[in-house]
């Protein structure tokens, strides 16, 4: 797997390192400080992992880091005892796989109604997990309709720390498309290597406003039969200069305290700006854990075919309930392009 930051021309390779956000790991397996709210998961004791964390917390001064929700700076909101609500999702809602893309024929659906709480999802095959070397999924991640095809995005503190070292060896993670299950779950487009993993140098050198950069963009390798991810499950276009106030459908996988049937979960509602964060969005809607980070923010999505733009990814927030994504931008299409053309 090759690390790229962008305007950087030099690749690294990351020799024995720790995971983050999901949280990130030092080089010893001992988890990186500082998580707001820590995964419950933990690894198999295999002289590296320690606990994950899919924090949710944002930027608190310079401690916070990869793998934890970057926390807002100025309180801590009282969190909310709330739950998935069992009614149907906003999209189809097929009881056997079906890949969805943008590029099939269907009626066009009505828009799903604004909601307080996030229901189960069904409407999308582009939209899974993140899966490490032990097959442990920690983040959610989407495809991202590219010239190969072979691109999907993240949040960036799913991958290693604001200015830190990159938390994985090469060939050790893996993307899911349509991850469902209880326990292990299943995988029913396979699961495809990640060949390179694309960041904003402000994210790489934690600069001051590296928060309005956590977002990252890898490729995938094509599957056994050499075809590419974008093929088999469809994906989402992306939107470089989206206005902040907009009606989006934001997808992600909570953790399995919250999850445990490993279900994605949606909700559809409007954002607004961050008044604390300069390029990043605020939405309002309980029921994204720790585990969502990466989860596509969708602007006038329909339905599984019709899936509108991709405008941000879930990088944080102070609850379940509050969170947040860095607007993408011409500085974000620069990394996609970037990544698109590897």
């Amino acid at each position: 797997m090759t690390w790229h930051s962008r305007t950087s021309t030099t690749t690294t390779t990351p020799a024995a390192r720790g995971m983050g956000r999901d949280g990130a790991r030092q080089a010893d397996g001992s988890a990186v400080t500082d998580r707001a709210q820590d995964r419950d998961t933990t690894r198999p004791p295999d002289g590296v992992a320690a606990a994950r964390a899919d924090g949710r917390s944002r930027r608190a001064g310079s401690a916070v880091r990869a793998g934890s929700r970057r926390a807002r700076p100025f309180l801590l909101v009282l969190l909310l005892g709330l739950t998935l609500n069992s009614c149907a999702g906003p999209a189809s809602s097929a009881t056997r796989p079906r890949a969805t893309g943008s590029g099939e024929t269907a009626a066009r659906a009505a828009a799903p109604e604004p909601r307080s709480s996030a229901v189960p999802f069904a409407g999308a095959s582009s939209v899974g997990v993140l899966i490490d070397s032990q097959g442990e999924h920690f983040c959610t991640a989407s495809v991202v309709n590219s010239p190969k095809g072979n691109v999907i995005a993240t949040a960036a503190h799913c991958l290693q720390d604001a200015g830190g070292d990159p938390a994985y060896e090469p060939g050790e993670l893996e993307f899911a498309p349509g991850f469902t299950g209880r326990g292990k779950g299943t995988y029913p487009y396979g699961r495809w290597k990640v060949g390179s993993v694309h960041l904003d140098e402000r994210w790489t050198d934690d600069a001051e406003d590296a928060d309005a950069a956590d977002y990252a963009f890898l490729t995938l390798a094509p599957d056994a039969r050499g075809r590419q991810v974008q093929k088999v499950v469809g994906a989402a276009t992306p939107d470089w200069s989206s206005a902040p106030d907009r009606r989006v459908t934001v997808v992600g996988y909570p953790n399995k305290q919250h999850n445990p049937g490993n279900l994605p979960i949606a909700c559809t509602t409007d954002t607004r700006p961050d008044p604390d964060l300069p390029q990043t969005l605020l939405m309002e809607c309980a029921g994204f854990w720790e585990g969502t980070s990466g989860g596509p923010w969708l602007a006038d999505y329909r339905d599984a075919k019709h899936q509108g733009r991709l405008i941000g990814v879930l990088s944080g927030g102070d609850t379940d309930s509050e969170s947040t994504a860095a607007l993408f931008d011409d500085r974000t299409r620069e990394l996609y392009e970037e990544a698109a053309g590897s």
